[in-house]
């Protein structure tokens, strides 16, 4: 049974300075090396090994690199100004589809890779008082602020992290 508590059961509360941008930058640039350094070595059954339905450590890797598009117009959403955030596909069809197991972890891992430093190297192009800016996020149904969307990826990242690590020391 997972020890991680269901993603969307997770309340967040948007509190802290919007000067925490430049830490969740360099918390969202490290993902890749961390779940890199995670996957490493693993043996390619157990990073496609399924428990109870589940998706597997490389399902859950997959669905990171799945929603990098999501998170990139959601960043696109605070210069445009909509009226609310790009809506997320909640039932995750792009990764029950995309048959994550049938190929190789490290090309997976490259792609996510060159996304996510797209999304960091995009957001890193904005002026302090571009973090600021408020949007309703359409879950949540609460202001999110761009450092705020930062701190959900972030969050986000290490949900599935977990999850993976719990994935691959079960072995």
């Amino acid at each position: 049974m997972s020890q991680v508590p269901a993603w969307f059961e997770r309340k967040f509360e948007f509190s802290f300075p919007v000067e925490q941008f430049p830490n969740l930058c360099v918390r969202l640039r490290g993902t890749p090396a961390r779940l890199d350094e995670m996957l490493r070595g693993v043996p390619h059954d157990v990073l496609v090994r399924k428990a109870g339905g589940k998706w597997s450590a490389q399902e859950q890797a997959g669905h990171l690199l799945d929603l990098e598009p999501l998170w990139m117009a959601r960043v696109g959403d605070f210069l445009t100004g909509r009226d609310q955030l790009t809506t997320a596909d909640l039932s995750n069809r792009k990764t029950h589809e995309a048959k994550h197991n049938a190929r190789p972890v490290k090309d997976i891992l490259g792609e996510f890779r060159r996304e996510r430093v797209q999304l960091v190297d995009r957001a890193g192009e904005f002026k302090p008082e571009v973090f600021a800016r408020s949007m309703l996020h359409p879950r949540l149904k609460q202001p999110m602020r761009l450092v705020d969307h930062l701190y959900f990826v972030a969050e986000h990242d290490d949900h599935h992290l977990a999850r993976i690590w719990e994935l691959i020391g079960s072995v």
